[in-house]
């Protein structure tokens, strides 16, 4: 009955795999560039999904079926697009500049505003244990961001967490925006569609601002993680979409239980990229495992 919660974690897990591989990608890399090759990667895994689904060769009842939509419809994915690429440009810029187990944790902070949104848009309702779950875990995320200043990075003087605070935010907004797709229309529509309208957008944004000026900024080089970035995405969206779909979902605990992803962002920061305070934000991820459990306890 509630295997929308288990797709959720499940997303989690995935999305954590690629903010690693963003992290990798991005160090040292022009960033408008890798959003490009990334999305497209994703839109190619598309490209045979939706030719067997408009030739028929697969049954509307499929698990990876693509239905036709109205033109309405693509013109709520590509707001849908335009929301999502605002949010990638601001995150992927921050993850460039700041340590991975500072982003991940601010980026997790989405659930907070989403959580307002879904109460005040949604009316969604959440029990004790839910409550305190949520209280918990976003308890945790801000001691995450907050714990930059003992590595010199200041909050109000960064321009890169404003970029990642901003990012976040657009993220949020996408989430709630989600909800209100999947009730109007299909899910691998709106994932198949979405990732098209990606590659549309962004490949504009890289011939006119970064191709003419190229030499003045990072130079571009390729990595084989790059494409592995939309791959992964794809996957972890894949179950969240999934999750999203079935009625009794709660957009405020699937997108917490999704930022469970900071877990094998924070793993993987550690161990690859030798981040320091590691011991301090150990004790923060504990509480943000204690905040997930009740979420699961209060929702079972």
């Amino acid at each position: 009955m509630y295997m929308w919660w288990l797709l959720a974690i499940v997303s989690a897990f995935f999305l954590g795999i690629y903010d690693v591989v963003k992290k990798v990608s991005v160090n040292n890399n022009a960033v408008l560039p890798i959003l490009l090759f990334s999305s497209l990667s994703g839109a190619i895994l598309f490209i045979p999904i939706l030719v067997v689904s408009k030739a028929q060769l697969i049954p509307a009842t499929h698990l990876f079926y693509i239905p036709p939509i109205s033109l309405q419809e693509h013109a709520l994915l590509f707001l849908k697009s335009v929301i999502v690429v605002t949010s990638w440009i601001f995150s992927f810029f921050a993850l460039k500049h700041l340590p991975i187990t500072i982003v991940s944790p601010i980026r997790a902070t989405g659930p907070l505003w989403t959580l307002i949104g879904a109460i005040i848009i949604f009316s969604e309702k959440l029990t004790p244990y839910q409550w305190i779950g949520i209280l918990i875990t976003l308890t945790f995320f801000y001691l995450f961001s907050i714990a930059g200043k003992t590595e010199g990075i200041s909050f109000r003087r960064n321009k890169w967490i404003l970029f990642i605070i901003l990012g976040t935010l657009f993220g949020a907004v996408s989430g709630l925006y989600d909800k209100f797709l999947l009730r109007h229309i299909n899910r691998m529509a709106v994932q198949c569609y979405f990732t098209f309208y990606q590659v549309v957008l962004f490949a504009p944004i890289v011939m006119i601002l970064w191709w003419p000026k190229r030499k003045k900024y990072t130079p571009f080089v390729w990595r084989w993680t790059i494409p592995l970035i939309g791959i992964f995405l794809i996957v972890a969206d894949f179950f969240y979409f999934y999750a999203l779909h079935i009625p009794e979902s709660m957009i405020s605990i699937v997108s917490a239980l999704r930022r469970g992803s900071v877990i094998i962002a924070f793993a993987f920061g550690a161990y690859l990229f030798k981040e320091k305070n590691i011991k301090t934000k150990s004790i923060y991820l504990l509480g943000i495992l204690l905040g997930i459990g009740l979420l699961i306890f209060g929702t079972k």
